[in-house]
């Protein structure tokens, strides 16, 4: 299919194309703030500066677009190029294949990075795709957020001492005589 816009037109377009208040993202925002989740937004202090940060439950979460971070798409090297199997969400552009598949890996490498430097400093990371924000899926993606975050939560205010259960022949048990 062939591009039915000029450079320009396709240059002033994509240029129009923002990182912060994006559509899911204010889903997620406002999902969580009717649900008395308080957060702080792209913290720069934050590896990665993630979409939303919620300290006191140390976590992270990044609403990713399907196509910008390439949700499910399959990467193969053969002869040299780089073989893509699109995924249903997520379709690499035919026309300047090359720059596109570049960008949208080094967008999942440095994810990746962002990922484990927030895992290595304590971090619990959470992230939201664009194609699970849909009506039909809102509500269920966003309870499987809160079940993390109030997991998270309760692990890090949970003790780790192991009480070991002793048996009737180990250590009878006193019985108060009458």
């Amino acid at each position: 299919m062939t591009d039915t816009m000029t450079p320009e037109q396709r240059h002033r377009c994509m240029s129009h194309i923002h990182s912060k208040g994006t559509k899911p993202e204010m889903k997620v925002r406002r999902w969580l703030w009717s649900h008395g989740y308080r957060y702080r937004l792209n913290v720069k202090s934050v590896p990665g500066k993630p979409d939303i940060v919620l300290r006191s439950y140390r976590t992270a979460i990044f609403v990713n677009g399907c196509f910008w971070h390439g949700h499910d798409v399959e990467w193969k090297v053969e002869s040299g190029k780089w073989k893509v199997t699109n995924s249903d969400c997520s379709k690499i552009p035919t026309t300047n294949r090359e720059f596109w598949v570049s960008k949208i890996r080094r967008n999942q490498e440095r994810d990746q990075e962002n990922y484990k430097m927030l895992y290595e400093n304590g971090w619990q990371v959470i992230v939201i795709w664009e194609c699970q924000l849909t009506a039909k899926k809102l509500e269920h993606t966003m309870r499987e957020v809160a079940l993390l975050l109030e997991g998270n939560m309760l692990s890090r205010y949970k003790k780790h001492t192991i009480i070991p259960y002793t048996t009737e022949e180990e250590a009878p048990i006193p019985i108060a005589a009458e």
